[in-house]
């Protein structure tokens, strides 16, 4: 019977049972969608990520439990993580994807995997109909960046507090995920944020990096900087260092494996 190597990473993390959970896959090749989405249910996290070689690199896609997704950050980041771990990369060698997205890279530089995405500036919008009252939120700034809106709280502990609606959020979301941040009050975090998308089959993603390809651009004009340590406050909670490059934003956090098991097909 065959079989394909099947891990699961947390990431943004370097505790175990901490960050947010990605399953990875290591494939001979390309497989068939279908194939890859029941997986993905089965497995049953917010994302399960498949990878195989390529001339110069590797191809990668991500599924949650119900949907195909364009972008991924801390699943790229656990993929990085497992390509070294398990000898297919050299530990200096850059890992090279070709994505939905276009090309993504990453680095091992010291104990952090720095990955290169691109940035997803937001503009601000007007908020969709019950977006707000499902959030709990009487009043707030929206934002938008053509994939998840961007929700501005006046303080952390709104943000940490928040007590959302999952069933009225689902109702009224027309986009992949809802984004809430605010600025922190002299911790060592700049911001925070958590990210909603119950109409991908996620109701709260416990450390969402591609949401940092937003909020790198958002809070760097607004803070005045373009290095950032923030801080994603689910339950399980989450570290990712932001760079702002233009056009491009650095996302670093490290990785813990959990298991290592066996997938037969």
């Amino acid at each position: 019977m065959n079989s394909q190597p099947l891990f699961q990473v947390d990431v943004f993390t370097s505790q175990p049972f901490s960050g947010n959970p990605a399953a990875v896959c290591l494939l001979d090749k390309a497989a068939d969608a279908h194939w890859m989405q029941a997986v993905g249910a089965e497995m049953n996290l917010s994302e399960t990520v498949f990878v195989w070689r390529e001339a110069d690199g590797f191809g990668l896609r991500w599924f949650t439990p119900t949907v195909e997704v364009d972008l991924c950050g801390h699943a790229t980041l656990a993929t990085a993580h497992i390509l070294w771990q398990e000898g297919w990369l050299a530990n200096d060698a850059t890992a090279r994807f070709y994505t939905r997205s276009g090309v993504l890279t990453a680095q091992l530089i010291g104990k952090r995997i720095v990955l290169d995405f691109p940035a997803t500036p937001s503009i601000a919008v007007q908020a969709p109909t019950g977006l707000l009252a499902a959030l709990g939120v009487m009043d707030a700034a929206v934002f938008y960046n053509n994939t998840d809106y961007l929700v501005l709280l006046g303080s952390e502990a709104e943000v940490r507090r928040m007590r959302v609606d999952f069933v009225a959020l689902k109702a009224c979301q027309v986009t992949r995920g809802i984004i809430v941040t605010a600025a922190t009050n002299g911790t060592e975090y700049d911001f925070v944020s958590r990210f909603f998308a119950p109409a991908a089959g996620i109701d709260e993603n416990p450390v969402t990096g591609s949401a940092h390809c937003t909020l790198a651009p958002f809070w760097a004009e607004r803070l005045g900087k373009t290095s950032m340590q923030a801080y994603q406050s689910s339950a399980r909670g989450g570290e990712v260092l932001v760079e702002w490059r233009g056009e491009r934003v650095l996302l670093a956090g490290s990785a813990v494996t959990v298991f290592k098991g066996e997938l037969y097909v």
